[in-house]
């Protein structure tokens, strides 16, 4: 067989080498294709995502507008947002509050309410106010509590009333804007908490203040309102230290053709009447009998519960009753008050009222514009006061907390409006022992 010449071999492979070299570009051509197409959807992504930027700013503020009118539709669901609407007050975003407050910094707390911490606040413009941030994890009732509070003093207008400004509503957020009262609540000043001293004249005009401020509420509001929760540290004071009175958390409505509400235990105690206390019998007649042991307070300066005071003066309406009844009333004033001076017509016509305030049947307590009326006119208080209600000395023997320190709603009370499950800590109250009738 013949040699083949290597020159023929290399001619014959330069013939054939074309097809690898058509496979070589092929694939190139391919890897290209791949990288263009990569890179283009590359590039309508970034401009996609442009595209959906600038519709999100765009849209932004229509967002927002929508969002307040869901909430506000929600709010308007709700059935603890009573009848009515929040057209008189502003909202405020939240960050507007969180900055305000200085993310809510504790050397801005004014105080704790029954549901939430209070701070003090200063808007862009300048303007102080009162931050109320409700604690949600504190009560399974939060929410409502919060409605309940910002429909009841958006319906109500009265200057012996604190004043509502505006409120937010941001996710799980909810929080009460208060206008900012200068010499903040009562119980800073009458507990010994702050060196500030108010002398009788003061005193008496908080007193008359407040007595106007429910009688508002009870019998000149378009609505029968019931606080619930009169006590010290729900009063606050403005520059002239004229009364306001705050904190609607546990406000109720109260229907005119009804005699009381059979209802569940909210309040503070110490100040609790005893047929709500024991039957869960709510109506206007507990808070004026909440009010005649603020008023003990505010002559005497001191808590109405101090068990670190001798066994006869721990509880203060037992106390000042035991000096009426010696005819040494004058003895419960505060010894500061002595030095400075005071009007012992006053005084003694203040206590007087205050005692028939706490009479036992919610009956035979005046109506708070028969109060302001005797505080005003100093006459008309003329029947004799029955023996408030005391405490059990035995069952509180073991006790070691004050009354006005548990500022929550009982806790069995939130399960059941049952009298029978209610648990007062404790605490039972004893029925008079003299039936002495009024003269």
């Amino acid at each position: 067989m013949p040699r083949m010449s290597p020159r023929l071999l290399a001619s014959e492979f330069d013939e054939i080498s074309p097809i690898p070299q058509v496979l070589e570009l092929r694939s190139s051509s391919r890897t290209s294709s791949t990288l263009l197409f990569f890179l283009g959807g590359a590039v309508m992504l970034v401009i996609l995502l442009v595209l959906l930027t600038i519709l999100w700013k765009l849209l932004k503020p229509r967002g927002e507008a929508m969002r307040l009118l869901f909430q506000s539709k929600s709010l308007a669901d709700s059935k603890d947002f009573l009848y009515g609407n929040l057209r008189t007050i502003s909202y405020f975003d939240f960050q507007t509050l969180k900055s305000a407050t200085k993310n809510f910094h504790h050397r801005n707390l004014l105080g704790t309410g029954g549901f939430g911490p209070v701070y003090r606040g200063k808007l862009g413009d300048g303007t102080l106010v009162a931050v109320k941030k409700l604690s949600l994890e504190k009560s399974q009732q939060g929410e409502s509590e919060f409605l309940s509070e910002v429909r009841m003093i958006t319906s109500i207008q009265h200057k012996n009333l604190v004043r509502l400004l505006g409120c937010c509503c941001c996710g799980p957020q909810r929080l009460l804007v208060y206008e900012y009262l200068k010499n903040r609540s009562l119980d800073l000043i009458i507990y010994g908490k702050s060196e500030q001293f108010l002398n009788w004249s003061t005193r008496f005009q908080i007193i008359i203040g407040v007595a106007r401020g429910l009688q508002y509420l009870h019998e000149d509001s378009h609505l029968r309102i019931i606080h619930r929760d009169i006590k010290a540290s729900n009063i606050l004071l403005d520059d002239h230290f004229l009364p306001h009175i705050g904190d609607f958390g546990l406000a109720r409505f109260f229907p005119e053709d009804q005699a009381y509400l059979s209802t569940t235990i909210a309040g503070t105690l110490g100040y609790t009447a005893p047929e709500y206390a024991i039957r869960g019998e709510l109506s206007e007649k507990a808070d004026i009998y909440s009010f005649g042991v603020l008023t003990l307070e505010i002559i005497s300066c001191r808590r109405n519960t101090d068990l670190s005071l001798p066994s006869e003066m721990q509880y203060l309406p037992e106390y000042a009753w035991k000096l009426f009844e010696k005819s040494k009333a004058i003895e419960l004033i505060d010894p500061k008050m002595k030095e400075d001076g005071f009007s012992k017509k006053e005084v003694l016509q203040a206590m007087h009222v205050a005692f028939l305030c706490l009479q036992p049947q919610p009956e035979l307590r005046p109506r708070m514009s028969q109060v302001v009326s005797m505080l005003t006119c100093m006459a008309g208080a003329v029947d004799m006061p029955m023996k408030p209600p005391f405490l059990d000395r035995r069952i509180q023997k073991d006790v070691s907390i004050s009354w006005d320190s548990i500022t929550d709603p009982f806790p069995s009370a939130l399960h059941s409006d049952s009298p029978l499950s209610i648990n007062t800590s404790s605490r039972v109250f004893k029925p008079p022992r003299s039936n002495r009738a009024r003269s």
